[in-house]
């Protein structure tokens, strides 16, 4: 009879041999190459890709009016500010445009008067001297128009004895100075003068500097001097 044997058979364990350990690296290289294949992530991203230009001590900071720019609330501030600056520049030249204008006006105002004041003086006609010695008196004020008004009687009675006629036309007038509502302006006449049962007479040129002063809103003559 045979001898049984009573010891048990044991399965040893397989023995690893790195074959699975060579699959499951083998499936890992394949899982990284596979990630590759996806969109490159920041950690993927090699030093060169990150690289900037930028050199030693450059500002990279945005100017200050793009950076006021870059907010709603500063592009307000900056075109308001703006708004308020042309405002105030137009206020400053609308003010000093109308002074100069105003000013302008007032040297018109004085010129015309001289040469008015002029004219009247050297346009006489023995057939109206009377209108004529008026309007004189018109357009002249303080000594002058009072010296003149005490010797307009006998000047007329000259005029109309010599039967004289006189014709002036100004040729240039130009402001001297001007102090407030006084002014000296320069004024070139030439004259034409014929009396009765005389040779006509050639044209003379006078330079008279008139002495004008402002009345309310207009100017009359004040003084009148030959100049030379």
């Amino acid at each position: 009879m045979a001898k049984h044997d009573d010891t048990a058979e044991v399965d040893s364990p397989p023995i690893d041999d790195g074959s699975a350990l060579d699959a499951d690296d083998a499936d890992g290289d394949d899982g990284a190459e596979g990630d590759h294949d996806g969109p490159t992530t920041k950690d993927d991203a090699s030093p060169d890709d990150t690289a900037t230009d930028v050199e030693p001590g450059e500002d990279t900071r945005a100017p200050f009016w793009r950076q006021k720019l870059a907010s709603p609330t500063g592009a307000a501030a900056v075109c308001v500010t703006a708004i308020v600056a042309l405002g105030a520049l137009g206020g400053i030249l609308g003010h000093q445009l109308l002074n100069e204008r105003q000013e302008s006006l007032r040297r018109e105002v004085f010129v015309q008067a001289a040469r008015q004041g002029v004219i009247d003086l050297t346009t006489i006609d023995y057939t109206s001297v009377e209108a004529d010695v008026a309007r004189i008196l018109d357009s002249s004020t303080g000594a002058f128009h009072d010296d003149f008004q005490t010797r307009s009687q006998p000047y007329a009675e000259v005029i109309k004895q010599a039967k004289t006629k006189s014709q002036g036309t100004v040729t240039a007038a130009a402001m001297q100075s001007q102090d407030g509502d006084t002014a000296k302006v320069l004024v070139t006449v030439s004259m034409k003068m014929s009396n009765a049962g005389a040779p006509e007479q050639p044209s003379r040129n006078w330079r008279m500097l008139i002495n004008v002063q402002k009345t309310g809103d207009t100017a009359k003559v004040s003084d009148v001097q030959f100049a030379t």
